[in-house]
């Protein structure tokens, strides 16, 4: 965002919306349509990527521990990526708030490429931990 001057994301707002719909949630007393609604939206969207991140990491550090060998972390990055878009793209998709059919190449080559460094660094620390066997 600061290297491309964008704004953030509206999808991860878009996301907790619609999935606040679906339960029939009331995110404010003046009603979903509200800017209260509107800032809670944004927060549960912020929480829902920490989530997917914290998820995705986790699982890292479970499928990873029945491997025998290190992996690369780059390589294992690209896994981890693969992962994150997933967990993060589907639902969106499958809640109708987005189309990936409508990204274009752009889009789909740029996302991955701000999030590469976190997961380089997951698979990195988590290669340098001794005595993962425990």
């Amino acid at each position: 965002m600061v290297v491309r001057a964008r704004p953030a994301s509206s999808l991860p707002a878009e996301v907790a919306g619609a999935l606040a719909d679906r339960a029939g949630v009331e995110l404010a007393a003046s009603g979903n349509a509200s800017e209260s609604a509107g800032n809670r939206r944004s927060g549960l969207g912020a929480l829902l990527g920490f989530g997917v991140g914290l998820g995705i990491g986790g699982a890292y550090g479970l499928l990873r521990s029945l491997l025998p060998d290190p992996l690369r972390p780059r390589a294992a990055a690209v896994g981890l990526g693969l992962a994150a878009m997933a967990a993060s793209d589907l639902p969106a998709t499958a809640l109708g708030v987005t189309d990936p059919r409508t990204w274009g190449r752009r889009r789909l080559g740029v996302r991955p490429a701000p999030a590469s460094r976190p997961r380089v660094a997951t698979a990195s620390v988590y290669e340098a931990l001794p005595d993962r066997a425990g």
